[in-house]
């Protein structure tokens, strides 16, 4: 069972998705965890949105800062626009997803980021 951690700048948007797609797809076989570096007062709302469409709902979720006990828990570290906030520990494996922030989007087009992330996440799943 390996435990990937996914992190993005809030913790509002893309990494919260990110987690629950993966615990969804995952089915209990590996488990998620999501932070940031800089972590919003709530989950953005275009976000939870489109993820209630595939029946996750993410309104109950709270951004978290990202901490190195976090970090060490996780086999995996998936970052997204942290860049050098990302802190880096090694022997864990990175992979940088270059996905584009939801706040603010329009609905389609969070779709489109949501549905970009589910793709990404079949195919860690798959090496995984």
């Amino acid at each position: 069972m390996a435990t990937v951690l996914f992190v993005c700048l809030h913790n509002a948007g893309r990494s919260q998705m990110s987690q629950a797609l993966f615990e969804q797809a995952a089915g209990g076989a590996h488990s998620a965890l999501s932070a940031g570096t800089t972590p919003g007062d709530r989950v953005h709302p275009e976000v939870i949105e489109v993820m209630r469409e595939l029946g996750i709902d993410l309104s109950a979720r709270q951004p978290r800062l990202l901490t190195r006990d976090l970090a060490d828990q996780a086999d995996v570290v998936i970052t997204m626009g942290c860049g050098d906030e990302c802190p880096y520990i090694p022997g864990k494996r990175y992979i940088d997803w270059d996905l584009q922030d939801p706040k603010g989007q329009s609905l389609d087009r969070v779709r489109e980021i949501r549905d970009d992330i589910a793709e990404r996440i079949a195919q860690l799943l798959a090496e995984l």
